[in-house]
């Protein structure tokens, strides 16, 4: 594993339940009542929280990579993040679903812009060969 060159940011959450609590962050700007998949009530559950943070993670990384090549993007480009918590080899597991659309780019530009964010993104490196990702250019 490569060395830590430079810390640009750190944050720390206290949980107390597992998917059942509160979770909070350590700033006080998170505060959110996690429940299970499908079980009733008002809380959100880790795998939406998954799907919400690594797109919009992507997302940033797909604008950088635009800027970093001088191409344009659409105002409208959005990430629909799919995550599903499965069972693989009898252990639990998570696959991932990105479909993004950048409307208006010419089709071989988006792809060269959603391959170099995913090699580029935080969290799809720390998932890479880990988690079972498709990327779905709409």
């Amino acid at each position: 594993m490569p060395q830590t060159e430079k810390v640009l940011y750190s944050d720390k959450t206290h949980n107390s339940g597992g998917r059942d609590c509160t979770s909070r962050s350590s700033d006080g700007r998170l505060g959110v009542r996690l429940s299970s998949p499908g079980a009733p009530g008002t809380g959100t559950n880790p795998e939406q929280l998954l799907a919400a943070a690594w797109s919009a993670c992507f997302i940033t990384a797909v604008k950088h990579e635009a800027e970093e090549t001088k191409f344009s993007l659409p105002g409208s480009m959005a990430i629909d993040a799919e995550v599903d918590l499965c069972t693989i080899g009898g252990t639990y597991g998570l696959r991932v679903r990105f479909n993004v659309s950048l409307p208006g780019l010419a089709r071989e530009a988006a792809r060269a812009l959603v391959g170099a964010a995913d090699q580029a993104c935080p969290f799809s490196k720390a998932t890479r060969g880990k988690v079972d990702v498709a990327i779905n250019l709409l």
